[in-house]
């Protein structure tokens, strides 16, 4: 809207001016958000999440000093697969406009993930979900531990905690056990294809029936190799049973779940696959040899005695034989009959529900259907010829009768039709025309061409 106004201090008009309504306002301020910041990338934490029944998101993104409205609408927040939490840092990519309905300045999100240790735990979780989905970590498919190790394999680096702990507890408790390290970096971007090419030597070597796969403590980010799934993979696909041994008990990886076993540390690994030391191994196997000579010696006595008394026992084998046979003979003939009367019973059935199929045939009905159906045809066909002709009838009178009101029929009878020049009227009174005017008259097999020379009017005779 403009309107003139005055200058107060100089009493002169000045020139009209724009005044804008608070929607125009708000809506020019939005345009201008918009277009001039475009697309733009924000952290912060969240807070006074509300997901309303439409599903749309509305929330608060906050850092130490200021905040700011957000929206993400359904279309956008249905792709992201899950929902951020009270408090969660998140990094946002939106764009900047205005609520016009209450001037509110705000981002309209399209896209939002978890940033810095959020982030790497979201990624954790979904690959986990996503293995579990697949069978990963099904118990079907993890291979049995061996009791007692002939080669134990060490997939770790060489420089870390972890061998040194792994070598101290197996040479306290069994030094017999060979053991060969595959080294690898067990952190960094290069360590997860390291330990895949370490677990695939370790196969290619073929001595180890037992890989301890794993790394000393640390945080999510230094432990992340393990969470890989090239490294699930190489676990899962290894045919040599694997033990995970990744930081301390309280660490969680991938690997743990993939792996055919889980140990708290790396020294609780070498536990694991000595859980007998060598001194008891020894133990165990002077009691077997024990017990292994005296079962010997009570199984050949037993079986001594067993073939004494089976010797008396003995029988001629032809003896058995004939028995074999006549058995055989006496099962054929019982066979052969009951063969017999099972095909007498199952033939007289069958001419039962040959007699019976024969009284219900449908073919006595198919004919009295057909002729009744030939029947109902003639019918039909007369019914039609008959109709027919009555139409014609009514056609031809109803001809005849609009040829005596046609008024054609009137004009072959001598009398004519007089219209206007134009033809558009037809002249019943002498007064419709006068002197000089130009006329049509029509006749059965043509039509004149005239023109007035007088008008009279005739004399109407009344009649008592």
């Amino acid at each position: 809207m403009t309107i003139p106004t005055a200058d107060p201090y100089t009493s002169q008009t000045t020139p009209e001016r724009q005044v804008l309504s608070v929607s125009q306002l708000n809506q020019q301020v939005r345009r201008l958000l918009e277009i001039s910041l475009g697309q733009i990338w924000v952290e912060g934490e969240i807070s006074n999440l509300a997901i309303p029944s439409s599903g749309h998101w509305y929330f608060t993104l906050k850092d130490a000093n200021a905040q700011v409205r957000c929206a993400m609408f359904r279309n956008r927040n249905q792709r992201l697969g899950f929902i951020p939490e009270e408090g969660s840092q998140v990094l946002v990519r939106a764009k900047v406009s205005l609520y016009e309905g209450r001037g509110d300045y705000q981002l309209i999100a399209e896209y939002l993930e978890e940033s810095g240790d959020g982030a790497l735990r979201r990624a954790f979780e979904q690959l986990k979900q996503k293995l579990a989905q697949q069978g990963f970590f099904e118990e079907a498919h993890k291979r049995p531990i061996p009791e007692l190790p002939k080669h134990i394999g060490v997939v770790t680096s060489p420089s870390g905690a972890a061998i040194h702990d792994i070598l101290s507890v197996l040479k306290r408790r069994f030094p017999a056990i060979p053991i060969t390290l595959f080294p690898t970096a067990v952190q960094g971007k290069e360590a997860a294809p390291q330990i895949v090419a370490a677990i695939t030597a370790a196969e290619r070597y073929g001595q180890c029936d037992v890989l301890i796969v794993g790394r000393g403590g640390g945080s999510l980010e230094d432990l992340w190799p393990f969470n890989e799934e090239i490294v699930a993979h190489a676990i899962y696909n290894c045919s040599i049973p694997i033990v995970s041994a990744v930081g301390h008990e309280v660490d969680f990886t991938i690997a743990d779940f993939t792996a055919d076993l889980r140990a708290p540390t790396p020294s609780a690994a070498a536990e694991m696959l000595s859980s007998v030391t060598q001194q008891e191994w020894l133990s165990i196997i002077s009691n077997y040899q024990t017990l292994l000579t005296e079962k010997l010696k009570s199984t050949l006595a037993f079986h001594q005695h067993q073939l004494t008394s089976l010797q008396k026992r003995l029988r001629h084998p032809g003896h058995r034989l004939q028995e074999f046979s006549q058995r055989f003979d006496d099962l054929e003939i019982r066979l052969k009959q009951a063969m017999d009367k099972k095909l007498i019973i199952a033939k007289n059935r069958l001419q039962i529900q040959h007699n019976t199929i024969q009284q219900l045939s449908p073919a006595k009905q198919l004919l009295q259907y057909k002729q009744y159906t030939q029947l109902l045809n003639n019918r039909l066909f007369h019914s039609t010829q008959q109709a027919l002709k009555n139409n014609q009838l009514k056609v031809q009178h109803a001809a005849k009768q609009l040829q005596m009101v046609s008024p054609l029929a009137t004009l072959s009878r001598g009398y004519s039709i007089t219209l206007t020049e134009d033809k558009n009227l037809a002249v019943r009174s002498y007064s419709e025309v006068k002197p000089g005017d130009q006329v049509v008259t029509l006749l059965a097999d043509g039509e004149i061409s005239c023109r007035v020379e007088k008008t009279t009017k005739h004399r109407v005779l009344k009649t008592n």
